[in-house]
């Protein structure tokens, strides 16, 4: 198969996904990598002739990669994951929308311009969890104990390279906590579950390990994946008094501490891409496209 792999700055040394597409290159299979932040693309040509089975997305949110993997999708070529599901999750503000109304168990979300707007939320609900609608990784989320603390919460840290700075910010009710938080992995249907300290709890010394999945939890992830339309993905599960409460999903995560990580998502990877790609229409042949920068040679 070809694969064209969508890979951001900050993930160049990454070995998720470097690994993968070490992986599959060493199967047999050719990879072209594109570095949307620093490669000119001839984006109609590649786009338009469709020579790859599928289009791979590993970048942060608010970055150039995720427009060119709609323009793939645009004209009907497979993505992993789907777009529309990386769209959804993307936005944080969008997600918890969209997982609240689907009866997931998401705290209830604000979204403002500004950390100070927040002032108006009943002082009951504090303490408050303020984050960036597009951030990722942890970055810049804070625990905001009263309303007079709101406006050092928007004090945002540098912007990621791609990123949109001063953009939407969410904020949520702190949910109490062991100061641990749990990582649910899918991988086209498999889960796994991982503890590791949580980023409002710098302090709490965590060893991150894999952890035994309850059922409920189970249940959860895989509705996530279902309601958001996702194959590759993490879910941020706390462990509340009221039981578990979800407070991120992201799309192609690191998959820490899965059990052979890089050759479990290779072979999803390559199943997705199978399966997005028949049964195909026959049609004109299209124009070859201009190559791409590839790790590997032809295959």
């Amino acid at each position: 198969m070809r694969l064209c792999f969508l890979v951001e700055e900050q993930y160049r040394y990454d070995g998720m996904p470097l690994d993968v597409i070490r992986q599959l290159t060493a199967w047999g299979h050719q990879v072209d990598v594109v570095w949307p932040g620093r490669s000119l693309l001839p984006l109609s040509e590649a786009v338009r002739a469709g020579s790859h089975d599928a289009w791979v997305l590993k970048t942060v949110s608010g970055g150039p990669g995720l427009s060119l993997l709609e323009a793939a999708a645009a004209v009907g070529l497979t993505t992993v994951n789907d777009v529309r599901a990386i769209r959804g999750v993307r936005d944080k503000a969008l997600a918890a929308v969209i997982a609240r109304g689907s009866g997931l168990p998401v705290p209830v979300t604000y979204a403002a311009a500004r950390a100070e707007e927040f002032a108006q939320i009943p002082e009951a609900e504090f303490p408050l969890v303020v984050k960036p609608a597009d951030g990722s990784s942890g970055r810049a989320v804070r625990l905001v104990e009263s309303p007079d603390r709101l406006p050092a919460a928007g004090a945002a840290e540098p912007a990621e390279p791609g990123g949109a700075a001063g953009g939407l910010l969410i904020a949520q009710p702190y949910v109490p906590n062991s100061g641990t938080d749990l990582k649910v992995y899918c991988v086209a249907g498999e889960l796994y579950a991982t503890e590791r300290r949580s980023p409002l709890h710098p302090g709490h010394a965590v060893r991150e390990r894999q952890v035994p999945l309850t059922a409920e939890v189970a249940r959860i992830t895989a509705e996530i994946g279902t309601v958001f339309g996702l194959d590759l993905y993490g879910v941020d599960v706390l462990l509340g008094p009221d039981g578990p409460v979800v407070v991120d999903i992201n799309d192609f995560p690191s998959f820490r501490q899965v059990p052979d990580a890089v050759a479990r998502v290779s072979s999803a990877v390559l199943r997705l891409a199978r399966k997005g790609a028949e049964p195909a229409v026959p049609g004109p042949a299209a124009p070859a496209a201009p190559p791409l920068a590839a790790i590997g040679g032809d295959r």
